[in-house]
C-alpha cells in the first residue's frame, strides 16, 4: 500500500514538473511578424489586418496569457463609423492558461469582445529558435462575413 501510494505521488509529480516545462517554453513576451487567415474552403490566404499588423502576447510564469493585436494603419476615430472599425481591427484578451504538448488553452476572463469571455482558446504551437508559429482551430470568423478560416500567427521573441 505505501509503494503504490509513494508511487502515485512521484507520478504526480513528475506530471506537475513535464506540464512547467512545456509552459517555461512560452513564457516571455512575444512581438507579432506576420498574421495570415487561412479559409476552410480553399480560397486563396489573406493577411489579418493588413501586411503589417502589430501587437504582442506576453505569458507569465505564474500562468497568465495576455494578447493585444492591431491592424496596420489605425488612426483615432472622427465619428462613429471610424469607431465601428477600430472595434473590428484589434483584438485583446486575457486569461490563465495551461500547456499540453503542442497546445495552449487561455481560459478568457477579460476580452476586448465580451462573447470570448469565459471561453477556452486553444492554439496549437511550434518554437523554433526565436519564432513561436501559431495556429487557431477553423471557425466562422464575424469579420469575414462567417467565412471559416484559421489563424496562422507568427511571433518573435522580443528582447
Amino acid at each position: 500500500m505505501l509503494k503504490a501510494l509513494v508511487t502515485l505521488i512521484c507520478c504526480l509529480l513528475a506530471t506537475q514538473a513535464v506540464a512547467a516545462d512545456d509552459r517555461t517554453k512560452l513564457v516571455g513576451t512575444w512581438k507579432v511578424v506576420s498574421w495570415v487567415q487561412e479559409f476552410q474552403d480553399g480560397g486563396d490566404p489573406r493577411p489579418e489586418y493588413g501586411k503589417n499588423p502589430i501587437g504582442y502576447l506576453i505569458f507569465t510564469p505564474e500562468g497568465r496569457m495576455m494578447a493585444v493585436l492591431e491592424g496596420e494603419g489605425r488612426k483615432s476615430p472622427q465619428n462613429d463609423q471610424d469607431r465601428v472599425e477600430l472595434f473590428r481591427t484589434i483584438v485583446a484578451y486575457t486569461g490563465m492558461y495551461t500547456v499540453e504538448a503542442d497546445k495552449w488553452t487561455t481560459r478568457v476572463d477579460v476580452a476586448w469582445h465580451p462573447d470570448r469571455r469565459g471561453t477556452d482558446q486553444v492554439r496549437s504551437f511550434k518554437i523554433e529558435g526565436d519564432r513561436l508559429y501559431v495556429t487557431s482551430p477553423f471557425r466562422p470568423n464575424p469579420n469575414l462575413r462567417g467565412r471559416v478560416a484559421r489563424s496562422l500567427l507568427v511571433l518573435e521573441r522580443a528582447k
